[in-house]
């Protein structure tokens, strides 16, 4: 049933109010003029005091607020959510280099208001095709360290975020090609402020330094990265974007700069890749259906594979058997049911999804209604559990359910997502990375590369049996970004939004959602709500907030717990029955919302 208007909202949420984090400084508010450079630090519990953003017409919400704006003046130019989605990455890249850029890729959902008609964009990077099973170890047949396996061009994917952008824009762009690339290259030429969470980053990272070229452009001559405040120009990117804007994509994949991107990848010192011209020339995105299911009275829709939001669906469908809205947010029973929930979700995750261009996955019986109330009916309502779940036996089309076996991935956040709602009421989730911090931290044309790779399992083996989300020729690596749009039950739209965290973005974008339908909360108060979740390796409570504080309350109940960061980046836009935009940006990070 539907859960808005509940009579408890006013207590969920006064609770929810108490048990935020205290904030550290004040979120600025952008609508005109805005002073980017005025941003504090994050807190060490990397909390802030923000307040949802109300407009009437359209809005961006991004992790940075740079970003967020030319998402906004593209829109006010008369550009649609596409292309507000594309300028807003764009920027991203040059202000938020550590989470992706053109030398990345990444999923996109748009829904079209006026067709009533929602799609998913692949821009998932490929594996080049002259890789094969032994990537992950040396020459001594011993397995690589992660950060050996990383650093280099072996683990650069072919990137697909150019030809995504592209083909998304192709069927939903109103303005010029080249429009879009402008914010971006006037920001790159003019300079902008080294905010303080890349600096934090560029201090923290003991690779990137040594690459002669990314040393030159976030560096002093001494090694030591540029203070926060100071003007950062970079102008090979710039000039790389002129002609991608003057050219087309094809700028990227084919030319001088496609021989770049394959001579940094072969030549990377110590671990070199296999990427040739005809990869990047071979590249193609691809449109895919969207998976959806139900959630009380709503419809969820996600990326499908060779993104794992399905499971983050699992998730959602399984809880959907228990009355959550009766407990208050951060309640012993609310994280708990989250927790059980979620662990069934992910466990079905590591044994059945990857790239289904390679491997048959049972899709539409993951979310069989009748499959996930048989797996509700595995949580225990009273007790947690320290051992894994097991993974499920879905129906299948075929008859036949395929075993692939588990999966030894390793999937780190480096990621960024934007959300974007036009006056058309055209929305785009778009999740996009370049996985690791700093990616591969191999750099060229100002854009650093991704380091994808790491994201197929290093085992291609179990048991005998193939691991799907084995490494192989042209396979797109699972993924777990998981960009996001709610209906109501009439079919308007109701929420657009995603996060980057690894795999812990299905727990992140579940919460958040759980959040706004279940306890009625704003979509900044579901967002700025202290994380829980579990992904079948024990319940994780966030350091330094509330959800810390339930820590031996849950073991008492059996759960395993740790108590950690968690690091989310959650862009939200809520959409009201009065026609008015909400908007939230995770305080975690330095992003904001803006609108007209």
């Amino acid at each position: 049933m539907a859960v808005s208007g509940i009579g408890r909202t006013r207590d969920i949420v006064a609770v929810f109010l108490l048990l935020i984090a205290a904030p550290t400084w004040a979120q600025p508010r952008l609508q005109s003029g805005p002073n980017f450079e005025s941003i504090a630090p994050e807190s060490a519990t990397g909390r802030s005091e923000k307040a949802a953003v109300r407009t009437s017409r359209y809005m961006a919400a991004a992790a940075n607020p740079h970003a967020a704006e030319a998402g906004a003046q593209i829109m006010a130019q008369g550009g649609s959510a596409v292309d507000a989605a594309i300028a807003t990455a764009l920027v991203l890249n040059l202000v938020e280099p550590q989470s992706a850029g053109i030398g990345g890729g990444g999923f996109m959902l748009v829904w079209d208001n006026a067709r009533q008609t929602l799609r998913a964009f692949d821009g998932r990077e490929t594996a080049p095709a002259g890789v094969d099973r032994l990537l992950f170890y040396n020459a001594a047949g011993q397995k690589k360290s992660f950060m050996e396996a990383v650093v280099g061009g072996a683990s650069v994917g072919v990137p697909g975020m150019l030809r995504m952008f592209e083909l998304a824009h192709a069927e939903y762009g109103r303005l010029p090609w080249g429009a879009l690339f402008q914010p971006a290259i006037r920001l790159a030429e003019a300079g902008f402020a080294v905010s303080p969470r890349l600096h934090a980053l560029l201090d923290r990272d003991q690779h990137l330094r040594q690459v002669p070229q990314a040393r030159a452009l976030f560096y002093t001559e001494g090694g030591v990265p540029k203070a926060v405040g100071s003007l950062l120009v970079n102008a090979p990117l710039a000039a790389a974007l002129r002609r991608i804007a003057s050219e087309g994509a094809s700028a990227f994949y084919t030319g001088a700069i496609a021989a770049d991107i394959v001579a940094t990848v072969r030549h990377a010192p110590g671990n070199p890749g296999a990427m040739t011209l005809q990869d990047l020339a071979d590249y193609r995105a691809t449109e895919r259906d969207p998976v959806c299911a139900p959630y009380r009275a709503y419809r969820i829709c996600s990326m499908p594979p060779p993104s794992s939001a399905v499971n983050m669906l699992q998730a959602l469908g399984i809880l959907a058997h228990y009355e959550i809205a009766q407990y208050a947010p951060l309640s012993p029973e609310a994280v708990h049911l989250i927790a059980q929930a979620e662990r069934l979700g992910y466990a079905d995750r590591d044994f059945y999804v990857a790239d289904p261009d390679h491997v048959q996955i049972p899709l539409s019986g993951l979310i069989d209604r009748g499959y996930l109330a048989g797996r509700a009916r595995l949580v225990d309502p009273a007790r947690g559990s320290a051992q894994p779940a097991a993974a499920g036996e879905p129906p299948t089309k075929h008859g036949a359910l395929p075993h692939p076996g588990h999966d030894s991935a390793v999937e780190l956040p480096s990621t960024t997502h934007v959300s974007v709602v036009d006056a058309q009421r055209n929305a785009v989730a778009m999740t996009v990375t370049i996985e690791n911090v700093f990616g591969a931290k191999q750099m060229t044309h100002g854009f650093l590369l991704n380091n994808q790779l790491t994201d197929f399992s290093s085992e291609a083996e179990e048991n005998g049996r193939a691991v799907a989300n084995r490494i192989e020729p042209g396979k797109r690596p699972r993924s777990s970004m998981a960009p996001t749009v709610v209906f109501n039950g009439d079919g308007s739209l109701r929420l657009v939004i995603g996060s980057p965290g690894g795999s812990r973005i299905l727990g992140y974008v579940a919460q958040s959602i759980i959040g706004v339908l279940d306890w009625n909360l704003d979509i900044q108060q579901a967002i700025s709500l202290p994380h829980v979740l579990d992904r079948n390796t024990g319940l994780e409570l966030e350091q330094d907030t509330a959800a810390a504080g339930l820590a031996e309350t849950m073991r008492a109940r059996g759960h395993r717990v740790s108590v950690l960061e968690l690091n989310s980046g959650l862009q939200g836009i809520e959409l009201r029955g009065d026609g008015s935009l909400i908007g939230g940006a995770d305080p975690r990070r330095e992003g904001i919302a803006v609108g007209r």
